[in-house]
């Protein structure tokens, strides 16, 4: 663990209008699997906004080690039906092209990403952020269309990327993460 964190969260309240969560602390270190868990609608993504700029920061301050580069993945990824791509282009126009993809993911590369199902686009965008050269990775809600065999495999992805890197995660269903030894940060509304 590096002495400095890469990224820390001190007494955060974040909200939009109003407050909806906080305040909440944490430190990210290279090496740390961090998961914001809770139910729908506490804030998850909400303190993740802090840090992205989608939710507004209302007291507290969020701290970026020097060197912090983030990969970000959204709750729900957009897929452009209107675009011909397929998976290893969608990969290597987010730079994680240059890493060679777990077995898992090799069948989706020449598929375009249009005729993907849910879990397999969203598989294929957690690739895009963990196949890259960030130090932070942040998942929001990445379980989300997946069945238990991307699950599994998703698991795995996170407990073989996690090396020189922290990995910030956002869900409701902290179970897919027993195998990643996660530390797990309950987030409750205001």
């Amino acid at each position: 663990m590096s002495a400095a964190p890469l990224l820390s969260y001190r007494n955060v309240v974040a909200g939009y209008a109003q407050p909806v969560v906080g305040p909440v602390s944490f430190d990210l270190h290279e090496g740390d699997v961090v998961a914001l868990v809770g139910p729908n609608g506490c804030g998850k993504s909400t303190l993740i906004g802090a840090l992205t700029g989608a939710s507004r920061l209302i007291s507290g301050e969020v701290v970026r080690g020097d060197g912090l580069s983030i990969a970000y993945q959204r709750q729900r990824p957009v897929r452009d039906t209107d675009v011909p791509i397929r998976g290893d282009e969608l990969l290597r126009l987010t730079r994680a092209g240059e890493s060679e993809p777990p077995e898992s993911l090799r069948p989706l590369l020449p598929l375009r990403v249009d005729r993907l199902s849910g879990g397999q686009f969203q598989l294929l965008n957690v690739w895009a952020c963990l196949g890259g050269e960030a130090n932070l990775i942040v998942l929001d809600e990445p379980t989300n269309n997946m069945d238990p065999t991307a699950v599994r495999a998703l698991t795995d992805l996170l407990q073989a990327s996690r090396r020189d890197r922290a990995i910030l995660v956002v869900t409701h269903d902290a179970r897919f993460l027993t195998g990643v030894s996660a530390r797990i940060l309950e987030v409750e509304s205001r």
